[in-house]
This record gives structure tokens, sequence and C-alpha cells, in this order.
């Protein structure tokens, strides 16, 4: 009867975990969208919105900009698929040009 009793406390522990790891991940979304203002009157107020009324305004990094600087909006990451004999022919090639790297002939002088 106890190990029931732990299944049902577990269950309800868990459902209310993923809730609200759906929840934190739908209000982030929504806060990284969010654009704050800037107007002179909240830069006086340091209070706990110090942080934000600081910020001038949204510079997003670099990275995030295409080459004529308008935000990119679709994935970052784009992997394509290599086959194992590729894939350890490039890391071969980035063990031996590494600075640490000694060839074999040195070592058997």
């Amino acid at each position: 009867m106890l190990h029931l009793l732990y299944i049902l406390a577990f269950t309800i522990l868990a459902f209310i975990a993923v809730a609200n790891l759906i929840r934190n991940l739908i209000m982030f979304s929504f806060d990284r969208e969010r654009t704050y203002p800037t107007n002179s009157s909240r830069m006086g107020n340091q209070g706990n919105f110090g942080y934000l009324a600081s910020r001038q305004q949204f510079i997003p990094h670099p990275e995030l900009l295409d080459n004529a600087g308008n935000l990119i909006k679709e994935p970052l990451l784009v992997m394509r698929s290599i086959n194992v004999d590729d894939a350890r022919q490039q890391l071969d090639a980035l063990y031996e040009s590494s600075p640490g790297h000694k060839s074999e002939n040195s070592e058997e002088a």
C-alpha cells in the first residue's frame, strides 16, 4: 500500500514539474520578445528595475544579424550529416595541426 502512495505522490510531482517547465518556457519566450521603454523618467528609478531601466535600447549580438543588419529569424544551428570516415579525417587533421602535437619522426630520433 505504501508503494502505491509513493507512486501517486511522485506522479503528481512529475506532472507539476512538467507543467511548471512548460509555463516557464512560454513566459521566457514572451519576455524575450518584449522591448522595454527608454524614457528618461525611468532612468532615475534604480529600484528593482535598475538594470532594465538603464538599457538604452535593444542591441542584438552581431551573429544574430545578416549582412544588411537585419535580425535573423531562422534557425542558427544547421547540421549536415557526414560519415564516420570524414569526421575521423577532420579530427585527425585538427589534432595534427595543433601546436602541442609531436610528429612520429621526432619521437623516433
